[in-house]
């Protein structure tokens, strides 16, 4: 069912945990299944320095947030925000259909870490963003309504 790539990054994810004194946080979540995913980043210059991850979910949903931090790192704001679900799927040598959804939260998460960054500092956001940010925002409180709180409940996609 999952690639080898998949395992590997479910079972050693690369870039878990929290930065406390992150420059931007991206919390995301599916009301389908209750997932759930923030991403931290740091940047510097422009450049995303230090990235993190903390999922509640499947083995997919922990390897897209594992992959995305990976692809993520070391590139500008600009490059990052452009890491598509594909991009994530094909570095991970694919995902099955239903499981697609995880590395659509993945970039979405990642989005709105760079989203949460450019707003604090008060810096342009392009209308894609803010629009993607206002979709995304309505799912995650769709979500929280109808799985309650995800700092005590678990993920079941």
């Amino acid at each position: 069912m999952y690639s080898k790539e998949v395992m590997e990054h479910f079972k050693n994810p690369k870039n878990v945990g929290e930065i406390k004194d992150a420059d931007g946080v991206g919390k995301v979540g599916n009301f389908t299944c209750g997932d759930i995913m923030w991403i931290y980043i740091k940047v510097k210059d422009n450049v995303i320095t230090d990235i993190k991850f903390k999922t509640m979910g499947c083995a997919a949903a922990i390897a897209t947030s594992s992959m995305a931090t990976e692809l993520a790192k070391g590139k500008t704001l600009d490059e990052a925000v452009k890491i598509t679900k594909q991009d994530i799927a094909t570095s991970l040598g694919g995902l099955p259909a239903i499981k697609l959804h995880c590395s659509v939260l993945a970039t979405e998460a990642l989005a709105e870490a760079i989203y949460d960054y450019l707003s604090k500092k008060k810096m342009p956001i392009s209308d894609d963003l803010k629009k993607k940010h206002e979709q995304i925002k309505k799912e995650l409180e769709m979500t929280e309504k109808r799985h309650g709180d995800f700092t005590k409940d678990q993920g079941h996609c």
